[in-house]
């Protein structure tokens, strides 16, 4: 861009910023506008292509340190002293010196931002990485290297609590993956800037886990489903029973009385806890049947059937059983 032009545009009202504003913020506004103008949202409108040109102009500049000290100060000199005509003399050069008092101070001429239309590399996400060579002009952004993907297996207890697992490359470098907790069989984990390298910087190892089984604990979403043995008493009568949970410690679950084989309990807050949820420990009652009775268990039970014996529980079974 020519020295004059820098002098006439205000790069920051174009952007809607103070003169005095942050890199953050320059680049927040942009953002903002260029979401607004961008050619693909606003085909075949001349004013709106006009107007993204200006404000990738303008970030061209303002985003460069170096750029944007020189803007500000030619704006400060061309505003003061230099304005058009300003410099000239009899005989004397036509833009009125501008080019050569510039040229002085910056080491043979003002630097060239990047095209009018050109897209800074790191807002080329916010339209797809690029324009495919649709809008003359714009630049395809840099790209980042591919992702590199493995696969790695822990065990339950470390699904629950959280591990870190050390995977090797070929070169025999060593990545640490953290693993955090609550994670289900088959989740993936991102290690960023761990992929293959690009222009735009590496890309980032996906890793996928796989949870082993345990003998006791099943995994149901966020809760934790086990199977609990009771005896016939416990459960015609009723009984406080104690169940051991992912903690490592026990809690007391109360069965209440007539509580059939198959029936489940509820322990609120006693599952899978992750940074979003805490799950349940959901507890199956099975009725465990003795196998070997002494003689005094025996007449109990014959006891028990002739004080019961005109109970039926399957009574109904016929008529569930119709076609």
């Amino acid at each position: 861009m020519a020295s004059q032009d820098w002098v006439e545009k205000d790069f920051y009202a174009i952007l809607g910023v103070a003169k005095d504003a942050s890199d953050a913020d320059i680049k927040k506004s942009y953002r903002k506008l260029a979401r607004k103008y961008h050619p693909d949202t606003n085909a075949g409108d001349a004013a709106a292509e006009k107007k993204f040109k200006d404000i990738s102009e303008a970030y061209s500049v303002l985003s460069d340190p170096e750029e944007r000290q020189q803007y500000d100060a030619i704006r400060a000199m061309g505003g003061a002293r230099f304005a058009p005509g300003a410099g000239r003399g009899a005989g004397g050069p036509a833009n009125g010196g501008f080019e050569d008092l510039f040229g002085g101070l910056f080491g043979g001429g003002a630097r060239q931002p990047s095209g009018a239309g050109g897209l800074p590399p790191e807002f080329a996400d916010l339209f797809g990485g690029g324009f495919g060579g649709a809008q003359p002009g714009y630049q395809r952004a840099p790209q980042k290297g591919s992702d590199r993907t493995a696969s790695t297996s822990i065990s339950f207890a470390g699904s629950i609590h959280g591990t870190t697992v050390s995977l090797r490359e070929s070169n025999g470098n060593v990545i640490d993956v953290k693993i955090p907790a609550g994670i289900r069989d088959g989740q993936k984990v991102r290690q960023r800037g761990k992929g293959n390298p690009g222009a735009a910087g590496n890309g980032d190892l996906i890793v996928t886990v796989n949870v082993k089984p345990h003998d006791f604990f099943n995994r149901d979403g966020d809760n934790i489903r086990i199977h609990v043995p009771v005896t016939f008493a416990e459960a015609a009568l009723g009984a406080n029973i104690h169940v051991p949970t992912l903690d490592g410690d026990s809690v007391t679950v109360r069965v209440p009385a007539g509580t059939p084989s198959g029936r489940t309990l509820r322990v609120k807050g006693r599952g899978v806890k992750t940074a979003k949820v805490t799950g349940d420990l959901l507890v199956t009652i099975d009725v465990a049947v003795p196998q070997n009775l002494n003689k005094e268990a025996e007449e109990a039970v014959k006891a028990f059937a002739a004080a019961t014996s005109d109970a039926d529980p399957r009574h109904d079974l016929a008529a569930k059983a119709r076609l």
